[in-house]
């Protein structure tokens, strides 16, 4: 695959477009205004990793992890994997060029209609709740599709399926952004090479097989077809007016970099960092005089994830990815997500749940074994009893200990992830210059109480160890972990309530319906709720969205077409 971000010595002092991010919202906004004939440049904070150069052990995976406790940064700036530690809510982040699609499970999942009628989404959005032309747009890009019937046997699919019989709750493939089958050619529709997928499970460390449709297999290719020009290791700090447009305060995030704070000039600005990153930007822009919503940094939003496991089950799951070894073409791990229990019909809206297996990526598949058995004793609830079970459950962890995760134990632990609805009460804000989250008591919502009950559930039907999230317990006051992070720019009817209007303009003060001329927010940021499903697929929706009415206000042309 051609490498797509430029050096930095092309980087000009002003752009029409200035794109901040590059994952699902800043994919989108730069394939569709370089499609529009616009002058685009992207902003990426992070490194351009190609297929082969994810990590796959630990060591090459500690190298690429940054993480950000309350009293320092540890890590390169630009590494993948962004961790985000907090009192009450801990978040990881995508950091590279494709965003968090580099690293997610790439599950893709409608909301369910009745999100989208709750009084916090503005007027318009509430008139036009399925969204459906802007999803049909993000799938046809993204091309998700099911795992395939003719594909090898997932054991961990098996697994999950028989707890959906026990739950009796309906089970189901869910579509994934990954290639299956050859491709004609062996490129994709916008002429990038990629190859089907192996079923390796290291899909949330990074694809190295080229099969993971990310946002750098489309969305990024087809923007610079089109003439964007990508910069990778640059970082926006803020924004101020600057007369008729913007100006960027950015600084250079790569190795010897000479002369680290630049400054960038455009006419538009289009923020697609996602929740953390565009809030953090407009909180610095405001301290620094910006006028902007009293909004800014509310509505923060964990979708209401939860994670568990089922350890040392009495059948076979298969979970963990083969990190750096040849996966076993008749028995693979498969995609991180590949199925579904979807326990959200005939609930209120937000006492719905859905349950999918995950998986772990073999680069931390060599620690499972004892933090999971460590995590069993102190936290874990066994659904199993009696002398024989005890024995070989024993044996199980045994096995696991000495021979790694691949047999034993481990094999047979199923990964869940649960997403749901909570109460988006969190709040973001600056402390010394750097993001933090404040959400007392979130963990204790009661929807988490609800899916640690299904979870726990669907592991007596396995016959195994019901571990929740380690961190989730009262001695760490119910600490949670997200993957999702939605909300801190929401877009509301006025800038009383929202940062950003239906189109993702940014309100020019404190209330009232005026806008800053030429800046925008275009991804997780502004969705003022849980969605109850994977975000993806809605970021992309309201991105494709705010996008065509951009366009359309402006005049510009905007094709769809594949050539």
């Amino acid at each position: 695959m051609a490498k797509l971000s430029q050096h930095h010595a092309g980087l000009a002092g002003h752009y029409e477009v200035v794109v901040v991010g590059s994952g699902y919202g800043g994919g989108i906004a730069a394939s569709r205004m370089a499609r529009a004939g616009r002058e685009v440049c992207v902003l990426e904070r992070g490194r351009e990793l190609q297929p082969g150069e994810y990590p796959n052990d630990p060591i090459t995976l500690l190298a690429h992890t940054q993480t950000d406790l309350p009293l320092a940064h540890v890590g390169s700036p630009s590494a993948l994997l962004d961790l985000r530690y907090n009192p009450d809510i801990n978040v990881v982040v995508g950091c590279g060029l494709g965003g968090t699609s580099l690293i997610n499970s790439g599950a893709s999942a409608r909301a369910d209609p009745r999100v989208f009628q709750d009084p916090a989404w503005p007027a318009e959005i509430r008139a036009e709740a399925a969204l459906e032309r802007y999803y049909a747009l993000a799938e046809a890009m993204l091309k998700p599709v099911p795992y395939p019937d003719q594909a090898p046997r997932l054991a961990k699919l098996d697994a999950l399926e028989r707890s959906a019989q026990a739950l009796g709750a309906p089970f189901y493939r869910i579509p994934v952004h990954t290639t299956f089958e050859a491709l004609p050619g062996g490129v994709n529709h916008v002429g990038v090479p990629q190859q089907p997928c192996v079923g390796c499970g290291d899909c949330e460390s990074g694809c190295n097989y080229g099969a993971k449709n990310t946002v750098l297999m489309n969305y990024l290719p087809d923007a610079a077809r089109h003439g964007a020009r990508i910069y990778s290791e640059i970082a926006v700090r803020s924004l101020a007016r600057d007369g008729h447009g913007w100006k960027l305060l950015c600084r250079r995030l790569d190795a010897g970099a000479p002369d680290r704070d630049i400054e960038i000039r455009a006419d538009r600005v289009i923020l697609g960092a996602g929740s953390l990153g565009s809030t953090e930007i407009l909180l610095r822009s405001a301290a620094a005089g910006l006028a902007l919503s009293p909004a800014l940094g509310t509505r923060f939003s964990g979708n209401g994830d939860l994670i568990g496991f089922s350890y040392n089950c009495d059948v076979e799951v298969n979970s963990v990815g083969c990190g750096p070894f040849a996966p076993d073409p008749d028995h693979p791990p498969g995609p991180c997500v590949a199925g579904v229990v979807d326990a959200r019909g005939g609930r209120a809206l937000d006492e719905g749940l859905m349950m999918e297996c995950g998986g772990v990526p073999g680069a931390i598949g060599g620690w499972m074994p004892l933090v999971l058995s460590a995590a069993a004793k102190l936290l874990g609830e066994d659904t199993d009893r009696g002398l024989r079970d005890a024995l070989r459950e024993a044996t199980r962890a045994l096995e696991s200990k000495l021979g790694g995760p691949y047999v034993g134990a481990i094999r047979n632990t199923q990964t869940y992830i649960t997403v749901a609805h909570d109460d988006s009460g969190g709040r973001m804000y600056l402390d010394a210059d750097r993001l933090r989250i404040d959400w007392p008591g979130v963990g204790g919502q009661p929807h988490f109480a609800r899916a640690a009950a299904m979870m726990r559930a669907a592991t007596a039907a396995l016959g195994g160890t019901f571990v929740a999230n380690p961190t989730w317990n009262r001695l760490t006051n119910q600490q949670l972990l997200t993957g999702h992070p939605l909300g801190g720019c929401p877009m509301a009817d006025d800038a009383a309530r929202g940062v950003v209007d239906h189109r993702g303009r940014v309100y020019a003060g404190s209330s009232g319906s005026a806008v800053h001329e030429g800046l925008y927010v275009m991804d997780a940021a502004i969705i003022p709720r849980s969605l109850g499903v994977n975000p993806l697929l809605v970021i992309c929706a309201l991105a494709e969205r705010a996008c065509a009415h951009l366009a359309a206000a402006q005049g510009w042309p905007l094709g769809y077409e594949f050539s």
